[in-house]
Order: C-alpha cells, then sequence, then structure tokens
C-alpha cells in the first residue's frame, strides 16, 4: 500500500473473515477499510459484492487466499480492471496453491503484489517473524525496495518515509534451507486433509455433523494443486462443544477466526453491525481448525475422528 501511495481519504475493499492484519494495513496508510462477505463454501471473498461495492475512492482489493485455499481471480480482475484498482494477494496461508484461472501461476504471483508470510506457524515457517512481498513490475519493486528501508535512493539519502521491513540474515538463512523440503511437506499436507475426509466420513459425522473443505471439481483432496492445507477447516453448529471435548482430550484445536473483522472495536467508526456480513458472522460462529502438519500420523488422525464421533453420538 505504500509502496502505491495509497492513503488518506482511498478505499481498501478488504474480505471480512481473515486475520486482522489484512485490514490493519489498511487503516495504517490511513485508508479506509470497506469490508466484504464471504462465499459460506469456499470463505473466500464474495467477487459480487466487490462489484457492489466500488466507488471512484477505491484504489486496490485484497483477496485473501484463506487456510491455503487459491482463490480464482479472473472474475475479481474482470470487476475492477476497468476502475484502475490493484489486486494485491494475501497469500500469506497459500503459499505454493495454484490459482485454477491461471494453472500455470500461483497465489501470490498473479496480481499487483502478493504477500507472504513466513511467520513459523506456517507451511513455510521462519523462526520469527519474516515475510516477503511479490511482485511483477520492476517500477514497483524498485518502490518496494525504497520502501523496505526507510525510503532510501542510496546510503543516508531518503527520498520518503519508508520502514524498516528487511528479513533478518538468520530468518532468510533458516527459510533457504526449509525451503527445499516445501514440496514434500505441500504433498503430506494434501495426503493428510484426504484422509481426516474419508475417516469423517467413514466414522458416520461427515457431512450430517461436520462439513470437512471441499475443492472444487477435486473428489480426492491429496490430488489437488489449489489448495496447500495451511489448516483443515471443519464447520460444526456445536463448534464449542466440540472444541472443549477435544481440548478435554489432550486434542488441540483452534478457531480461525472467532470474531468478523467489520465487528471488531477499532473498526467501530465504519458504522457496521450485527448481520451485515451474515455469512462470514455464521462461519465465525461454527468453524473449527483440526490439528494439520506434515507429521501428522494416521494413528493420531484415527484418534482425532474417533473423540469427534464420540462426541457426535453421545449428543
Amino acid at each position: 500500500l505504500m509502496t502505491l501511495e495509497i492513503g488518506p481519504r482511498d478505499e481498501v475493499i478488504v474480505p471480512t473473515f481473515t486475520f486482522f492484519a489484512t485490514a490493519g494495513v489498511v487503516h495504517r496508510v490511513g485508508a479506509r477499510p470497506v469490508f466484504v462477505d464471504i462465499d459460506p463454501d469456499t470463505f473466500l471473498m464474495d467477487v459480487g459484492q466487490v462489484a457492489d461495492r466500488l466507488t471512484p475512492a477505491t484504489r486496490a482489493v485484497i483477496p485473501v487466499h484463506l487456510y491455503g485455499l487459491a482463490m480464482p481471480l479472473r472474475p475479481l480482475f474482470d470487476a475492477v480492471s476497468r476502475h484502475g484498482v490493484h489486486v494485491i494477494e494475501d497469500a500469506a496461508q497459500s503459499i505454493g496453491a495454484v490459482c485454477p484461472d491461471y494453472p500455470d501461476r500461483k497465489s501470490g504471483a498473479i496480481g499487483t503484489f502478493g504477500a507472504l508470510s513466513f511467520y513459523p506457524t506456517k507451511n513455510l515457517g521462519a523462526i520469527g517473524d519474516a515475510g516477503a512481498l511479490l511482485t511483477n513490475d520492476e517500477k514497483l519493486l524498485n518502490r518496494a525496495r525504497q520502501c523496505r528501508l526507510h525510503g532510501e535512493t542510496q546510503k543516508y539519502h531518503h527520498e520518503f518515509v519508508g520502514g524498516n521491513f528487511r528479513i533478518d540474515v538468520l530468518q532468510a538463512a533458516i527459510l533457504s534451507i526449509k525451503l527445499r523440503h516445501l514440496d514434500d511437506w505441500t504433498r503430506r499436507r494434501r495426503q493428510v486433509a484426504a484422509n481426516y475426509t474419508r475417516l469423517l466420513v467413514d466414522a458416520g459425522v461427515a457431512p450430517e455433523f461436520v462439513r470437512p473443505p471441499a475443492v472444487a471439481g477435486c473428489d480426492d483432496l491429496s490430488q489437488t494443486n489449489q489448495h496447500v492445507f495451511h489448516q483443515y477447516v471443519i464447520r460444526t453448529s456445536r463448534r464449542d462443544d466440540l472444541m472443549a471435548h477435544l481440548q478435554q482430550c489432550g486434542i488441540g484445536a483452534g478457531i480461525y477466526y472467532p470474531v468478523p473483522l467489520h465487528l471488531q472495536e477499532c473498526f467501530s467508526y465504519l458504522g457496521h453491525k450485527p448481520g451485515d456480513l451474515p455469512h462470514a458472522e455464521k462461519a465465525a460462529a461454527e468453524v473449527l481448525a483440526l490439528p494439520m502438519y506434515p507429521e501428522l500420523t494416521d494413528q493420531q488422525q484415527q484418534r482425532i475422528v474417533e473423540e469427534i464421533a464420540r462426541f457426535h453420538k453421545r449428543r
């Protein structure tokens, strides 16, 4: 956003169902976040609402490839391109996922910019905070490099006020080693996801009690290239009770995310109220992420699903 000189009196469209930083950066540069709802089946940004929210002040839209699922981007480009609106991909959770309508391109490498996260819990994680910015525009690349280092044009000469957004050498060294293993880890995550779905169906809890994630046109999640399963997220109307049961059994489970951004206190100045973006609000009450990492064994998955089934049967 700093590179594109987005700031006060500008608007940036973002999904309300995502990690806080997606909208927080908009506020930080002085622009106005404009929230849109999600597709209830994929949790991804509702492109139809994006088209409805465009105004002369709209400078950018930030689609999020949530949980590792790459969002189809052609409809979004069709909606915004004639208005001169930039598409900035939030690919923090989706490194390696292929966009379905750009089969030769991976998420983060299609829009004006793409943002990656190397936070330790990500599919490719450093040992501290780290990330990367992607672009195919040489001019924007040079300006982004200036933004990264306090707006410097040469040492101790500053054209504008940027920041210190550099990755430190220790994180870079760790990531350069781990990157070699990313494809193998991604394949394993897909196998874990496919196994979860099979076990949930065989146990009789899906889709009646819990709804597993799905990828359009793909019956075997181990074979998809559109999802890298940063999270394996199910939906259930008894989410809180199920999570409490799993935790009592020593099984970790998480909620991503319990409060949509349009209902966060810090954005109250935008005037939103409960019910404004109903699909996101319903998802926030129902989503539950099961343990997901490449080293998860079949036996561990079996136990997790057995506990879900045991909880379901006793209700």
